[in-house]
């Protein structure tokens, strides 16, 4: 048997029925609503602030994720969810009121292990420690260890092991010579024609030697070259321990024979790193860039004449950064701001040197 409905049960269904219908056509409107402005912004993203992300994060976490799928428009039901799980995390933030932990060495002590460990690649731990405690810092192996380790700087049993190229550099500052070729490209009765030119600079110097000059380099003729750069009265590396240079099948075994016969070590670089020929590669850059680029040789004899005025002009005229801003020949000195300047001119007036008129 049919339960029997009361008047006022009745009419309360059908308000609720007129009222349900009434909030579903108004949804609907917004949802409608939003879609079109959606439309009208296109892909311009709309920008929201802090507090319109919360009042919609309280809203949309009553109604959930499923009902937001259905009727959200502006953004993601997931992103709604994300906001209010942020509101949550804000709320039981408590790192204001941390207290700060423990204090990280002071940065003078880890500048000076680093230190230690770099110019003495001998010391261990327990070493650096105690040159520390001398200083008056007083430090554990452990920190020092990882200190050491931060900055890519392995136990002293590794370190002692290896040399970096800056360090051979140093080491053997006044001895050490470099070698290498740079090509020029010559017009000739056989047309374009490339030539190979082969130089020798002391690094500690900068002072550059033309070994020779070849459109067809070889072995022999390389050695032939470097002979005369061997002499033991005038030769460019007199004097000169180790040379310098990449692994061109120009540089035979022979070669590095002949030099070891006038006591200079062959150190070859390892595969592709010019940067680590960086004197040599910097001297190929400066020729080019302030005479050859600008010129067009003609013949063999016009690129001789053009590489040979640019070198003495670098030996003695020009003065270079890399070694105080000064000229590399040491009986020019700096002279007096008296007198009339003169402007010697070279290659037609490519490469201009200045000083002052000793009368």
């Amino acid at each position: 048997m049919r339960p029997q409905l009361y008047p006022w049960q009745l009419l309360s269904v059908i308000v609720a029925g007129i009222l349900n219908e009434q909030q579903q056509r108004i949804i609907d409107y917004l949802k409608e609503e939003n879609r079109i402005l959606r439309e009208q912004l296109g892909s311009n993203r709309i920008r929201l602030t802090d507090d319109q992300r919360r009042r919609l994060a309280v809203l949309g976490k009553a109604l959930g994720h499923k009902v937001l799928s259905e009727i959200c428009s502006i953004v993601t039901p997931d992103t709604i969810m994300r906001w209010h799980r942020k509101l949550i995390a804000n709320k039981y933030d408590g790192s204001k009121s941390r207290k700060p932990g423990r204090p990280r060495v002071m940065q003078e002590i880890r500048q000076l292990a680093v230190r230690f460990a770099s110019e003495n690649r001998t010391w261990g731990y327990e070493r650096i420690e105690g040159e520390l405690g001398k200083l008056g810092h007083r430090v554990a192996r452990t920190t020092i260890a990882n200190i050491l380790s931060e900055n890519g700087l392995e136990p002293a049993p590794n370190r002692s092991k290896r040399i970096t190229w800056a360090e051979f550099l140093q080491m053997h500052w006044e001895s050490v010579s470099a070698m290498d070729f740079f090509t020029v490209e010559v017009w000739t009765a056989k047309g374009l024609t490339r030539f190979h030119v082969l130089f020798v600079i002391v690094l500690s110097t900068r002072r550059v030697e033309i070994a020779g000059i070849s459109s067809t380099p070889h072995g022999a003729w390389v050695e032939r070259v470097l002979r005369r750069q061997l002499d033991d009265f005038d030769g460019f590396l007199t004097n000169h321990k180790y040379l310098i240079h990449d692994r061109d099948p120009l540089f035979t075994k022979s070669m590095i024979e002949m030099l070891a016969s006038a006591g200079i070590k062959s150190v070859k670089l390892p595969p592709k790193s010019p940067n680590l020929n960086a004197y040599a590669e910097r001297f190929v850059r400066s020729i080019k860039h302030e005479c050859l680029n600008r010129i067009i040789p003609i013949g063999e004899k016009h690129l001789w004449r053009a590489v040979d005025a640019y070198v003495k002009h670098y030996n003695h005229d020009r003065p270079h950064q890399g070694v105080g801003n000064v000229v590399l020949d040491p009986s020019l000195e700096p002279a007096e701001p008296v007198g009339k300047i003169i402007c010697d001119e070279q290659l037609g007036g490519l490469i201009h040197s200045y000083r002052r008129d000793a009368a």
